[in-house]
């Protein structure tokens, strides 16, 4: 009775764990926290946190024969990331991009912070293809984050914190943003206000996600697994003779995918893995790709401003990042600090989509660099 009762205790959590877990266990609940309390992205969130709470109290549930093992393999075979774009294109207005197609030089701004990520990461010591991993982080959007890494094959060491670092800069672009985007614009810019789009047609509407499709993959075939799933999902949206697959790939299948991608996601940061100098790096990498990536659509906004004679808004710049449609909602927000009156989301939309599309280019382009299909 004795020997059952200590092979028991053995195996309690309270014997199993370590200091370093218990560490990871407050970090879930502070992701809880911001999810729960202050809605920061809770669909990313929720999911994520609950993972790495259950991982650090079992660490079996990530390992070969665990649940979230056999989630965290369809991360890792880029199925998981390519179906959220599906969904994310059925859910989202390409309109916006194609009345104001200047907006594509606002989301390739944007840009600039993943590869300047890109040579900054080499110089802390990463080898190529861990900088390249790391510096899509900048771009604020998980799927691609995940994708790359898993393509570069990251799975076994950085996919982890390079997931939780990029979602979570998804969840806190009201945050980190605002500052930046007030530091390099004036009073001035920020109370422009911009021209309604014009009305864009079905035609238009329908060829532009074959057109986008056939132009980018045929310059980086590499690209075709996230630009195609992307406009595949807006074809869906725009094409209105499938309205039962867009309702399925913009919500039913776009939330089981978000459960099992979130959770498999936080269950990498087992506190082996995660607590490590590295990933110190990584969290600080991303924040300066993301910062970057910024204030280089800020000030790309500010040029454009003053090449259309204070037409532009430079905050629109801002949503050059791929996190959609939370950059947009902050570009919006921000103006309507000065002017409640003042509507610039439509007008975000346009760079805010183009830096999705952006993203997953630069995500082509490290991997035709390093010659991954």
């Amino acid at each position: 009775m004795k020997e059952i009762i200590i092979n028991l205790a053995s195996q309690t959590g309270f014997a199993t764990l370590d200091w370093k877990n218990y560490i990871m266990i407050l970090v879930a609940f502070f992701f809880m926290y911001l999810a729960i309390a202050k809605g920061f992205e809770p669909l990313l969130l929720v999911p994520i946190s609950f993972g790495m709470f259950l991982v650090n109290m079992f660490p079996g549930i990530i390992e070969e024969g665990g649940l979230l093992h056999y989630f965290y393999k369809l991360d890792e075979w880029s199925i998981l990331p390519s179906l959220i774009f599906m969904g994310v294109g059925a859910m989202t207005d390409f309109g916006p991009l194609i009345a104001y197609p200047p907006s594509f030089i606002l989301g390739a701004a944007a840009q600039f912070g993943i590869y300047g990520a890109y040579f900054l990461a080499i110089a802390f010591g990463f080898t190529g293809k861990e900088a390249a991993a790391i510096s899509i982080i900048g771009g604020a959007d998980g799927p691609t984050s995940i994708f790359l890494a898993g393509k570069l094959g990251m799975g076994d060491t950085l996919l982890g914190p390079i997931a939780v670092a990029a979602y979570s800069y998804m969840s806190l672009v009201p945050v980190i943003q605002p500052p930046f985007m007030k530091l390099f614009t004036t009073k001035k810019e920020r109370l422009i206000r911009m021209p309604q789009l014009r009305k864009v047609t079905k035609l238009e509407r329908i060829i532009f996600p074959i057109v986008v499709t056939l132009v980018v993959v045929m310059i980086l075939p590499t690209t075709a697994p996230l630009v195609g799933m992307l406009m595949l999902g807006n074809l869906f949206r725009e094409s209105g003779v499938v309205k039962q697959l867009t309702e399925t790939a913009s919500n039913a299948m776009m939330y089981i995918v978000v459960i099992m991608l979130g959770t498999s996601v936080g269950a990498t940061t087992s506190a082996e893995a995660f607590l490590q100098v590295s990933t110190l790096k990584i969290v600080a990498l991303g924040l300066i790709a993301f910062i970057l990536g910024t204030t280089m659509g800020v000030l790309f906004g500010k040029l454009m401003c003053w090449i259309t004679k204070g037409k532009v808004n430079p905050l629109i710049g801002s949503a050059g990042v791929s996190a959609v449609p939370m950059a947009a909602r902050v570009s919006q927000k921000v103006a309507a600090e000065y002017d409640p009156t003042n509507f610039l989301l439509m007008n975000a939309m346009g760079p805010n989509v183009a830096g999705v599309i952006g993203t997953a280019v630069a995500a082509g382009t490290f991997m035709a660099i390093f010659n991954v299909h």
